[in-house]
This record gives C-alpha cells, sequence and structure tokens, in this order.
C-alpha cells in the first residue's frame, strides 16, 4: 500500500474519528434555527438564562415556598408533586425550571453540582421566594438535592429528595455493597455509567454509537418493575423523554446529566453535617421498594450514615410513584412542610 493509500485513509479515519466524538453544538433557544423561547426566564450570574414555571397559590399569598428540581429527561412541565390538592389548600408557591440544557435553560458547558446548587438559590432570589425556601427533587433532580444542602444550606427551610439517583463511586459506599447493586443493573447500563464515570469525553459516542447498547433509559428502554409499568400504560408517552426536554441536543442534557451525576464528585454526601441541628428545618429521602433504576440497598444505607435524614420506604412502588400515588404526594409536603408523618 502506498503512502499516499496511508495518509488518506488516516485522514478519513481523523475525520471520522473527530465527528464521531465531538458531539455537535447545541440548537440555543432564541437563535436562528434554534426553539423559540416560550416562557419565562431569569439571566443568571454568568449571562446564561433559566426557564421557569410557577404553580400553586400566587407569591404574594403563599405561606410555603418550594422550588422543585426535575429529573433524568425531564423539565419544568413535569412537576408531579405540584398537582397535589395541597399545593391550594395550604398556600404553596412552587416553581419549577428547567435545568442547565434542558427546555428553554441555556446549557452550561461547565456544569457541575455546586454551579447548579448556585444556580437554584440564584432562581430564588430573582423571583423573590425570600431568605429561606424548601428543595424538592426527584430522581437526578434528587441528587441534585444534595448539593443544596453541601453549598447553599443557609438557604434552604427544608429538603426533600424523592427517589435519589446515587453514583455508585461515593467512597462511604462500602464496595461489596455499591458493587453488588452495580451489577444489578443492566449490563449495557453498567457500561454506560463506567464511561460517563471514567472517560466522559466518550459519553457522547457511546450513547450515539451503533455497536454496543447505550444507556437504557436514554433508548427509553429502562428497568422500570411492574408498579412503575402500570403507571407508565396510565399515562403513556406523557412520562417519557420528552421532545422539550432534549430540544437543544441530547448532548448538553441527557449526555451531561451522565457525567455530571456519575462522575467524580467534589464532596461525599454521606459526610454532610445536619444543616438542622436547631430542629428549623427537616430533610426527607423516599424511596420505593420496588425501584428498578435505584437499588433500595443503596438508599437504606446513605438513611443509616445520616440519621437526621427522615428516610420514608414505601411498599409496592416503584421509581415513579409520586407521579401516580396522590397519598404519596400529600405525605411528602405534610412531613416536609408541617413535620406531619
Amino acid at each position: 500500500m502506498s503512502l499516499k493509500v496511508i495518509v488518506v485513509l488516516l485522514a478519513g479515519f481523523l475525520a471520522w474519528a473527530y465527528l464521531a466524538f465531538c458531539p455537535p453544538p447545541p440548537r440555543l433557544c432564541g437563535s436562528i434555527g434554534g426553539p423559540a423561547i416560550e416562557g419565562p426566564r431569569i439571566k443568571l450570574r454568568d449571562g446564561r438564562h433559566l426557564a421557569y414555571k410557577e404553580h400553586g397559590v400566587p407569591i404574594e399569598r403563599a405561606n410555603y415556598k418550594i422550588i422543585y428540581v426535575h429529573g433524568f429527561g425531564s423539565s419544568k412541565h413535569e412537576a408531579a408533586i405540584a398537582r397535589s390538592e395541597l399545593v391550594e389548600k395550604m398556600g404553596i408557591h412552587l416553581v419549577s425550571f428547567d435545568r442547565p440544557g434542558y427546555g428553554e435553560s441555556d446549557p452550561d458547558p461547565k456544569r457541575t453540582i455546586k454551579s447548579t446548587a448556585l444556580d437554584i438559590e440564584e432562581l430564588g432570589d430573582k423571583l423573590g421566594l425570600g431568605p429561606k425556601f424548601y428543595v424538592i427533587g426527584s430522581s437526578m433532580g434528587g441528587q441534585l438535592v444534595w448539593g443544596c444542602l453541601k453549598y447553599i444550606s443557609h438557604r434552604l427551610a427544608g429538603a426533600a429528595l424523592i427517589v435519589p439517583v446515587v453514583n455508585y463511586w461515593w467512597p462511604s459506599f462500602p464496595s461489596s455493597l455499591s458493587t453488588e447493586a452495580y451489577y444489578q443493573q443492566f449490563p449495557q447500563d453498567q457500561w454506560a455509567l463506567r464511561v460517563a464515570h471514567h472517560a466522559p469525553t466518550m459519553v457522547y459516542w457511546w450513547n450515539t454509537q451503533k455497536w454496543f447498547p447505550p444507556s437504557s433509559v436514554i433508548s427509553g428502554k429502562a428497568n422500570f418493575t411492574a408498579p412503575d409499568l402500570r403507571i407508565l400504560s396510565k399515562y403513556g408517552s406523557s412520562m417519557g423523554i420528552r421532545d422539550y426536554a432534549k430540544q437543544q441536543g441530547a448532548y448538553e442534557s441527557l449526555h451531561r446529566d451522565l457525567m455530571v451525576s456519575f462522575g467524580k464528585w467534589e464532596f461525599d454526601p454521606m459526610s454532610l453535617d445536619n444543616p438542622f441541628v436547631g430542629g428549623e428545618g427537616s430533610v426527607h429521602l423516599w424511596h420505593g421498594v420496588e425501584d428498578g433504576l435505584v437499588p433500595v440497598a443503596l438508599q437504606r444505607y446513605i438513611a443509616k450514615k445520616l440519621p437526621w435524614v427522615q428516610y420514608h420506604e414505601l411498599s409496592n412502588a416503584g421509581h415513579l410513584f409520586v407521579h401516580d400515588d396522590t397519598s404519596a404526594k400529600d405525605a411528602v409536603l405534610k412531613s416536609l412542610l408541617t413535620g406531619d408523618k
């Protein structure tokens, strides 16, 4: 084979590799050819915009103010907790928002657990929620509540984590426990998480290549158990990854979520101190025994390590219970806001 042919083949391979590993630029909202801006947004400290949606009673007559953090592949439109009748009865003003790169919120190429916590703090300031507010996060959003407890605990009146995603590499987990839980996941998810943790620059390629199956959640084949399948059959496609959520591109929303959530954290949640030592607030963690996405054994261990976290375990409940269980929604709100169990 001549040198000229080798050079051409090498150049072709490098061009293919660049396109395969380099994600396309996001389709910014409001840009030429990008999605339209249809809802309200605030401008953040670094010039980015954060889209939000308000629920419940008007802020001027609210007794409680909550910021809700959505999960993986979701958006500001899917704040299931806001559909509780208690929102009106108790005088709750709830704000949901598109996390960076999702929906109509600008991407944040430097996104971390800390930066999102600071986004939440700034959202509360810009919307006049007062010196303290509550935070509730579901699934991947629940994981981000740990960041709020670490970085903006002085702004919190209380916090609730609903089926929070767990990082298998948090150092406080005994290796035997985290390894056992890790291997309960589908093989394709084991590989997707390995890539996110050990080789984040390959996350885009891994979840777009055709040789091996990508993340089951991204591909729409997640390990949902019977309780979740009943909810999915009831609500249909509205429970899936919506086009709105990833309209700016899958990389800055879904793929970056994997990198941040399963990458190397700056802190271990199980090393946190109680932010409410005086009893002025409380932290609650809710989980279903039949959750096929986040093994319940890991949440039990977290609750054991952090006795100041009030742990609530629901039998016959999966990862999506809060989307359908009215009594669970009410219990989450009552325990967080009034201390009722």
